[in-house]
Formats: structure tokens, C-alpha cells, sequence
């Protein structure tokens, strides 16, 4: 529901400066109660790179006024080196990110409007650095809401996972950033100095993947920004939410476990976006929720937000398999602590036989996949707007090594991470395993339930990989991705290994044949419990009013006009990820990106390219970006670089 009427009117400011210690301005961007001077308020900051002009500016329509219109500061900062602020920026969660965090945090404090508590929100990139400055402890900032973010950034963000080199996620996550980071200023906010602010941005800019290649273990590089080191360093109240489809998910139980503030978790059905606009629904109210978290931590009102149980998530029901869902059929269940005592360990054994109840033996099995398994993998962090989920698992499943339960008598109901742990031997010294638990229905479809990877030589430790023997039997334990998932009666739980999984991986340098002699799947299971049916449903969803650009057509470009401050932006985007059957030094992922900024005379291109390839030893990065500004090149810069492999 869309509402315009709010207890306190809002006013705006579109454009102001934040100074820091050394000289640097960030920009932000600013909703307020319009007697906020004379009523002062809590703020609520939300801390990006994404550009509060062109790049965030629909969501933020829809959420920072609400707030706003129920006695908050909305605020909106664009990191040093992004958007019209000034600056450099050279890579994510850097520590002067944080200490600019800290700086701006005490400005709004101090603010006449401001009754001296701040709040932090955000999602992914804003939840990430939520987490992070509220473990250097700014003195104004009582509480956060930390959405689809990470505690640990090597083994659970888009890097890496299980030791492996993430394909798609990582590189278009980097391509991303770094198209993104290569846009000027608006010379609408900053006038005549937009132009040097955007020359020294290219002149500096790094290839970001470049960075992330060098550190392919979790080394201090990761480690910092990363808050599971030391979860006592946060010591103001979190509330961590998530959902299933997105890639953060996991973070969600552990943050709940490992922190010892106030705190709450909420893992809904929802892809990579805020619950009150994400799909697969249901969406809830999410922006009554954080007020009613807000309302507590920062105005002192008994909201009985902390009354409820620490944890709230989505049961989800057996669906057909799809790469797209508008909703996810399911019920909310709640829990009182994580991890529950009420949980147990339902253990299935691999055996001849299949996935079964009681150890039996089990002929020794080889698995050597195709390097092009994988396919109907989905996006590691689906957004849900398109067909970026995982789709029938089928094809997959018949050139895997699969095991699988009889048809269910009766359902089984998870919730938490499933660990499969297996005996096994490698006939190379490098070699992935990738372990696929899915829900096969009685018509032969297969629904991706979860999924863990693992590179064998990060078997004992992310820090200090090493070689596989070769032929030397060992014990590898992969925890797979929580999930909250109903299993029911009369369908099968099948559990598929594999040794490639492209494009979602990139592939070891040679093709392995891994031995598997024994193993067992471990299922957090969850009883019925009479105390879901008292939930008490979400509200439906509230938004301020949508600000929805004006979408144009010029030469088969999709340009997207912002008709409040007068934009036009064009972007084509193409990747292409290639490997063949049985090479896996094939593997390359080319990516190439044009976008354009203009308004009237004022054209601004932009165009980004990136490609990785590799051989046994290294991998290849090459990048180049070239910017115009109407019919001039103003900018041009190559990449060429080569990266050795790090036990991957």
C-alpha cells in the first residue's frame, strides 16, 4: 500500500556535504520531518557507493520518506570517490570507509535536527558496512538492521565459496563496481568542478577483481571488515534479515549465535532486496517492522518488538522447480534462540542402496563431472526481477553421482545447514566437490533445496590450504546453505556431487576423478511446533510513493529518464561464460558494459570491458575502460594482467 499522509510532514535535501577531518566532502541526502529543527529526531543512516542521485534513488523513494514521516532523519550518504562525493575510492570495506563511517555518524549526531541517536540500515553493501562500523563502536549509534549482508567476507560473499573462485557472481560483481565507480558527478550539484572530480576518479580507478585474485585464501585482506573475528566488538542491538533465494542467507543464524547484544533475526522467502519490494514474495512490512525495531532502540518506546521470538523464517513448501518464483508458498515459524535445543539430527548414510536411514555398505564410487555441469545452478545471489534462479536440477542430476531416499512416508522438515561429510581420495592434487541437496518430486523434477561447495585442498583450512596426496583416503566435511525447506511426503531427498559446477565456479586446473568410499548427510531437522500457528502475521507492505522513471527507446537502448532532476541513462550489458566439456582451461568469461549519462547537451560513455581465462599455473585478467565526454575521448586505460592460482 502506498502512503501519503504521514503523522509528521516530510521535507527534502536533495544535496548537502558532510565534511570529514581531511578535507574530503560526502555527499548525502536528507528526508526530514519538516519541524525536525525544533522536534529533533533519531537518524538513520544508509552508507553506499551507489550514487543517491541516479543509482538508489527508486528505493529510496520508497522507504527514506516513510521514515521520515514517522519522526526519523532519513539519510543518505554516497562513500568517498561515488556519486558527488569527493575523494578516492580503491576498494570495498576499507578501513577509511569505516573511519569515515564513524565521522559522518558523530556529524549527524551533532546536527541541530538530531537528538543525538543514529541508527544504521542497509542492504548488502549497507548492511555489510552496518555491521562493520558498529564493531568500531561510535558512541551516537544504538542500534543497526543489517540486511543480506556478511560477518565473514572470504568465505560467505561473493569472492569465494568453499575455497573455490566464484565465476559469475565475482565478476560481474567486480565488473559492476567497476563500471560503476568510472561515472562522473552530477555538474547539476558539484558545478564546474564535476569534470576534474571525474578525471582523477578514471585516473585512479583499479580493476577490483585485479585486488580480490591476489588474496585466494582468507588471509588478513579478509579477515579485516570480517566481524565473525571478534563478535564482541559489536556491542550495540542487531537485527540481521535475509532471505532463502539470496546468497547471504547463512549469515543470518551465525550473527544470531555468535553475538551476545539484543538481537533478531528474519529470514523471509525474498531474493537480493528489501522485504517490502522483494520477490519471491509474500512481502511484509518490513518498513513497520524497522520502525517498530527503531521506535525501541531509538526513542525508548516498549514496542514489544523484543518480546517476540529471536528468530522468525519462512518454512517453505515443495514447489516445481523454476529459474523465476513471484512467491514461495510456506508459513512462518519462529524460534525463541538460535540454535534451538528443539532441533535435531536426522542422519542418512550413503549406501549402495541410496540415501538411507542405517549405515550399510557402500561400493566405492567415482565422480568426474563434465566441466559444464551446472547450467541450471541460477545466479549465486538471485535479485529476483528476471530468470536467475535455480531451475530444474534434472539434467544436472543424471551427470552427477546421485543418492537418494525412498519415497517419504512422512514429511521431513528442515531448518538450519545440512553437512554431508565423505570419505574420500583424489587422483589429482587439486579437485573440487560440489554437493547439491534437492527435493525430487514424484513426477522426476528436481528442486535445488541447497548447496555447498568445497576445494579439497582448503579441506582443513581456508588459511593454510595444501595438495591432495594423491590416492590418500580422507575425511572432507561440506556444510551446505541454510534452508528452511519442507520435504513432503512422497517425494525423495537426493543428494548429487559433482566435480565441476559452471558457470557458478571456475574449474580446477585439471580434470580430477575423486573416489568416494563413504559418507553420511546430516539434516538439521525441526518438529512441529504448536507455537507457529500463534504467530502473529506481518502487516502488509507500506511504501512512501514510487519514483519511477520515464523508459525510453533510442537505437534499440533501453534509456531510463529520471524526469525530477532532468537524466537520461543508458546501459548495454553483455557476459558470456564459456567452457568446454572436457577441458577445463577452456573456461573464459568475457563481460562488456557501455552506459551513458546525459542531460541536454551534457553526453557522457562510458564503456567497461573485462575477460578472465587461465592456465595450470595462472589466471589472465584483461580490462579496459574508455570514457567520453560528447565526442571526445577523455580517458583511456588497459589492464593485461597475470595472477598465479593459489591452490585453486
Amino acid at each position: 500500500m502506498i502512503v501519503t499522509n504521514f503523522p509528521r510532514a516530510v521535507r527534502v535535501i536533495e544535496h548537502t556535504l558532510i565534511p570529514l577531518k581531511d578535507g574530503t566532502m560526502l555527499a548525502a541526502r536528507i528526508w526530514l520531518p519538516v519541524d525536525a529543527e525544533q522536534n529533533p529526531v533519531p537518524a538513520i543512516l544508509e552508507y553506499l557507493p551507489y550514487r543517491k542521485r541516479d543509482g538508489t534513488y527508486e528505493r529510496d523513494a520508497l522507504t527514506h520518506p516513510y521514515l521520515a514521516g514517522h519522526g526519523y532523519a532519513g539519510v543518505r550518504v554516497d562513500l568517498r570517490g561515488s556519486g558527488e562525493s569527493t575523494g578516492l575510492l580503491f576498494d570495498e570495506y576499507a578501513k577509511q570507509e569505516q573511519d569515515d563511517g564513524v565521522e559522518v555518524i558523530a556529524w549527524l549526531a551533532a546536527q541541530s535536527w538530531c537528538n543525538g541517536s543514529v541508527g544504521m540500515m542497509g542492504i548488502s553493501w549497507g548492511g555489510f558496512n552496518g555491521l562493520q562500523i558498529a564493531a568500531r563502536r561510535p558512541p551516537a549509534l544504538k542500534a543497526i538492521v543489517s540486511i543480506c549482508s556478511s560477518d565473514d567476507r572470504y568465505a560467505d560473499d561473493a569472492h569465494y565459496m568453499g575455497g573455490t573462485l566464484l565465476t559469475t557472481a565475482a565478476l560481474e560483481w567486480a565488473f559492476f563496481f567497476f563500471g560503476l565507480m568510472c561515472l562522473p558527478p552530477d555538474p547539476a550539484l558539484v558545478g564546474g568542478s564535476w569534470r576534474a572530480m571525474w578525471l582523477e576518479r578514471l585516473q585512479n580507478i583499479p580493476l577490483f577483481q585485479e585486488n580480490w585474485l591476489q588474496h585466494q585464501r582468507r588471509d588478513a585482506y579478509w579477515k579485516h571488515g570480517s566481524v565473525c573475528e571478534n563478535y564482541a566488538a559489536i556491542q550495540c542491538p542487531v537485527y540481521a534479515v535475509g532471505g532463502w533465494t539470496d546468497g547471504y542467507k547463512n549469515t543470518i543464524p551465525r550473527l544470531l549465535k555468535g553475538l551476545k547484544v539484543p538481537r533478531k533475526g528474519l529470514i523471509g522467502p525474498w531474493a537480493h532486496a528489501y522485504p517490502h519490494f522483494a520477490f519471491p514474495g509474500p512481502q511484509i512490512g518490513f518498513l513497520q517492522e524497522m520502525l517498530r525495531w527503531w521506535d525501541h532502540w531509538l526513542k525508548g518506546v516498549d514496542t514489544g518488538v523484543m518480546n517476540e521470538p529471536m528468530l522468525r523464517a519462512w518454512m517453505m513448501e515443495s514447489v516445481k522447480p523454476a529459474s523465476h518464483h513471484a512467491t514461495l508458498p510456506g508459513r512462518w515459524v519462529a524460534e525463541s534462540s538460535w540454535p534451538p535445543e528443539t532441533l535435531t539430527t536426522r542422519r542418512l548414510f550413503l549406501t549402495d542402496a541410496g540415501l538411507r536411514e542405517t549405515s550399510a555398505p557402500l561400493t566405492t564410487r567415482a565422480v568426474c563431472s563434465p566441466q559444464t555441469l551446472g547450467k541450471f545452478s541460477g545466479d549465486w545471489v538471485p535479485f529476483g526481477r528476471g530468470r536467475d534462479q535455480a531451475g530444474d536440477q534434472q539434467e544436472d542430476d543424471a551427470r552427477s553421482l546421485t543418492f537418494e531416499t525412498p519415497p517419504l512416508t512422512e514429511a521431513i522438515e528442515i531448518l538450519g545447514a545440512p553437512i554431508v561429510t565423505l570419505d574420500v581420495a583424489s587422483d589429482r592434487p587439486i579437485a573440487n566437490l560440489v554437493v547439491r541437496l534437492c527435493d525430487v518430486h514424484p513426477s522426476g523434477e528436481s528442486l535445488r533445496v541447497s548447496y555447498g561447495v568445497l576445494n579439497l585442498t582448503h579441506r582443513d583450512s581456508h588459511e593454510q590450504p595444501a595438495l591432495l596426496a594423491i590416492g590418500e583416503r580422507c575425511r572432507v566435511r561440506i556444510q551446505l546453505n541454510d534452508a528452511g525447506s519442507v520435504f513432503p511426503p512422497g517425494h525423495k531427498a537426493r543428494l548429487a556431487v559433482s566435480t565441476a559446477y559452471w558457470p557458478m565456479i571456475w574449474p580446477s586446473p585439471e580434470i580430477a576423478t575423486v573416489q568416494i568410499f563413504a559418507g553420511m548427510l546430516d539434516l538439521p531437522q525441526r518438529p512441529p511446533n504448536v507455537a507457529d500457528d500463534r504467530l502473529s502475521p506481518f502487516p502488509e507492505p507500506e511504501t512512501a510513493p514510487p519514483e519511477k522513471p520515464t523508459i525510453l527507446h533510442r537505437d534499440g537502448v533501453r534509456i531510463e529518464r529520471i524526469d525530477r532532476v532532468g537524466l537520461e541513462l543508458g546501459t548495454q550489458w553483455k557476459s558470456q561464460y564459456h567452457v568446454e566439456e572436457n577441458d577445463p582451461l577452456s573456461a573464459v568469461a568475457e563481460l562488456h558494459n557501455i552506459q551513458t549519462v546525459a542531460r541536454d547537451e551534457w553526453q557522457i560513455r562510458v564503456e567497461t570491458q573485462m575477460r578472465l581465462s587461465s592456465t595450470g599455473n595462472a589466471f589472465r585478467l584483461q580490462g579496459s575502460l574508455s570514457a567520453w565526454e560528447g565526442a571526445k575521448e577523455v580517458c583511456r586505460r588497459d589492464w593485461d594482467r597475470s595472477i598465479p592460482r593459489d591452490f585453486m
